[in-house]
């Protein structure tokens, strides 16, 4: 009788990194694509000199650590860097900026610490936080939404952004503040009241002109991205329920001390795009399944507390994400599993040895 040797159907290879990161790239397309819709030309200008420099700054660093460069730049890692960065930075912004931003997360907050899986802190964050801590002018700058747009104004041309990154042209009403930034700028006026006069809040259905549609568009692209089990659905969703409950529990539109709705925060900012596609980092977030729904939990508590009652910067999910890095060595000390048999380790405070040691 042969002998007849069969390869299982539901054997599967691991995907590798370079793939996974691919999927993440595709996932955020959504995002970006509502960006450009009603931001213009200025989003794609970000995105293409953030990913020049995050891979030149990544090339740099390997060969100057006499590493293959082709081989560390095939992971899209610092391809992902980039796009993160470049979402996160105001469209015409100018080009050091962005080249500022990209170094800061590759070789700062990535290759000094020993490249990927080693970084404690999200390389894209800790780029945005720096530059919104040392550039707060160029940093909280946005572009008009074309939703907005009125009396025959158009959004800024090619030619137009190009002279605006790299010379500084002005360029008439293209500036105006966000959503969030309005709430902070008329905390005097109840939600109704804000709503009638700002035309970023009446332009919109949830949360302000074009805003909501980058969510959805970020959205999206999060839910993709969990069907392919990419990462589990711990972290982001804790995080939007975290948010929901408590700006539910703080809602009232009657009050000038409401500082909006469930759905304003959860379609407003960089909110989806903090959820699904920097809450997820599985570098520097906490490992356990436990220590992922607390993880996410705080940093929604934290983005409320911020948007909130923080004051200078209008979104908190830079700082929020930022401070529960630092945190999740010790949420996962505390809810990782241990392996049958083995107790938690010592700590430092036990004043006397255990099991007769010395």
């Amino acid at each position: 009788m042969a002998l007849i040797n069969i390869t299982s159907p539901h054997t599967r290879g691991a995907i590798s990194t370079g793939e996974l990161m691919r999927l993440v790239i595709y996932a955020t397309l959504p995002g970006i694509a509502a960006l450009i819709y009603f931001f213009g030309v200025g989003v794609l200008i970000n995105l293409v000199l953030a990913c020049i420099s995050c891979v030149a700054f990544e090339a740099l660093v390997m060969k100057l650590r006499h590493r293959p460069v082709n081989f560390y730049l095939k992971d899209c890692s610092a391809l992902v860097t980039a796009i993160l960065l470049a979402v996160s930075l105001p469209p015409y912004c100018p080009w050091w900026l962005i080249v500022a931003g990209s170094f800061c997360a590759i070789v700062l907050a990535k290759q000094l610490y020993g490249g990927m899986g080693f970084n404690p802190f999200n390389p894209a964050m800790v780029a945005y936080v720096l530059l919104l801590i040392s550039f707060p002018l160029q940093m909280t700058t946005w572009a008009t939404p074309s939703a907005m747009l009125i009396d025959g104004q158009t959004l800024p041309s090619f030619v137009a952004a190009l002279e605006k990154v790299f010379f500084g042209t002005q360029i008439d009403g293209y500036a105006s503040a966000t959503v969030l930034d309005l709430m902070k700028q008329n905390s005097a006026l109840v939600l109704d009241e804000l709503y009638a006069k700002e035309s970023a809040f009446n332009t919109g259905v949830w949360a302000g002109a074009g805003w909501e549609w980058v969510n959805l568009g970020f959205l999206i692209g999060g839910l993709f991205l969990l069907y392919k089990k990419v990462f589990t659905w711990h972290a982001p969703i804790s995080m939007l329920l975290s948010l929901t409950i408590v700006s539910a529990i703080f809602y009232d539109a009657g009050s000038s001390q409401s500082s909006g709705s469930p759905l304003f925060h959860l379609f407003s900012g960089a909110t989806m795009l903090g959820a699904f596609f920097i809450v997820t980092d599985p570098v520097s977030s906490a490992v356990s399944v436990r220590g992922r729904i607390i993880y996410g939990a705080l940093i929604g508590l934290v983005i409320y507390v911020i948007r909130t009652w923080g004051t200078g910067y209008p979104d908190g999910i830079g700082f929020a994400v930022l401070l529960l890095n630092f945190a999740a060595p010790f949420i996962d000390y505390y809810t990782t599993p241990r392996t049958y048999g083995h107790s938690k380790p010592r700590r430092a405070t036990d004043s006397k040895p255990r099991d007769g040691g010395h």
